[in-house]
C-alpha cells in the first residue's frame, strides 16, 4: 500500500508549517507529515519552508535572524498564529504513534548548510522519542551525511528534481551516489514520469516516493503503481483515492 504524507502539513487545506495545519493533518488519518527546519542565529529551530520571511509570514526578512522576541510578534499569513518552533510542532505530532515524521534540513539564503543544523534536529528528536518513526531528509548530500554521522539510526530521504539531478550529473549518477546513504528517494513527479523506466529498474518501488501530487487524476496514476509513497499538499484527495481503490479490491477480491 502506497503511503500518503501530508507536505508541509496540508497545505492546499490550511496554513504551511502551523500548529493548526498540523492538527488537522493529523485528524485526516495520514501516514506521515512532511515540515522543514531552519535554524536560525539566536539557536532556534524554526518550522518554515523558505529562509526569508516574505511569503508565508507578516514579516520580511532572512528567518535566520529572527530573535526569539522578534519571532512573538510575527504571524503567519492568515493565521492569528507564529512560527513555531521545532519542539513546538514535535510536541503536535510526537503523541501519534503511528504517524512518520519527515523532517526537511533547510538551507539558509545563500544554498549553505547551517552549521551543526543536523546535530541539534537529532537531539531534538531524540528528546521526543521518535527517531525511530522519522526520515531525516534533504535535496543536500552533504546534509545527510552530516545525518548519518549525527543519527546513523534515523532514517533519511533524498529528494530531487530534474534541475538538480542535472547539476549532480544525471539522475542515473545521483542515484548511483545516494543509492547507500539514504532509504528512500523522493523524486519530483514530471521527473518520475521522463524517467520512469531507468528508476523502476533502480530502485524497488518500496523506496520510492513521488511529490507533490495534488490533482485527482495524477494521484490515481501514481497509486496504481504501488510505488512506497506518495507527497501531496492535499492529502484528503489521496487518502479518499487510496480507500476506494482498497474498497474496490475488497468487493472484487473478497476473502472467506
Amino acid at each position: 500500500m502506497t503511503l500518503i504524507t501530508g507536505h508541509r502539513g496540508a497545505r492546499n487545506l490550511w496554513a504551511e508549517n502551523s500548529l493548526t495545519g498540523f492538527r488537522n493533518t493529523l485528524a485526516l488519518g495520514v501516514d506521515a507529515v512532511e515540515f522543514d527546519v531552519h535554524l536560525t542565529n539566536a539557536g532556534e529551530l524554526l518550522v518554515i519552508h523558505d529562509a526569508t520571511l516574505d511569503r508565508t509570514a507578516e514579516g520580511t526578512g532572512l528567518v535566520r535572524r529572527l530573535t526569539p522576541k522578534a519571532r512573538a510578534g510575527v504571524k503567519l499569513k492568515g493565521t492569528a498564529e507564529i512560527i513555531p518552533t521545532f519542539a513546538d510542532v514535535l510536541g503536535v505530532l510526537a503523541p501519534a504513534a503511528r504517524l512518520a515524521l519527515h523532517v526537511e534540513i533547510k538551507l539558509d539564503e545563500t544554498g549553505t548548510p547551517y552549521p551543526d543544523i543536523a546535530q541539534r534536529v537529532a537531539q531534538e528528536l531524540a528528546s521526543f522519542g521518535v527517531e525511530e518513526r522519522t526520515h531525516l531528509t534533504s535535496f543536500d548530500i552533504s546534509v545527510l551525511e552530516d545525518c548519518r554521522r549525527h543519527a546513523p539510526h534515523v532514517e533519511r530521504l533524498v529528494s530531487v528534481n530534474a534541475a538538480w539531478a542535472e547539476r549532480q550529473g544525471g539522475l542515473a549518477a545521483f542515484l548511483a551516489r545516494v543509492d547507500d546513504l539514504v532509504d528512500i528517494v523522493a523524486i519530483h513527479h514530471e521527473l518520475m514520469e521522463a524517467q520512469w523506466d531507468l528508476i523502476a529498474r533502480t530502485l524497488p518501488l518500496e523506496r520510492l516516493c513521488v511529490w507533490t501530487l495534488n490533482d485527482e487524476e495524477t494521484i490515481r496514476q501514481w497509486l496504481e503503481r504501488d510505488i512506497g509513497h506518495l507527497t501531496s499538499d492535499s492529502p484528503d484527495i489521496a487518502l479518499a483515492i487510496r480507500a476506494a481503490r482498497s474498497t474496490r479490491s475488497n468487493l472484487l477480491h473478497p476473502t472467506h
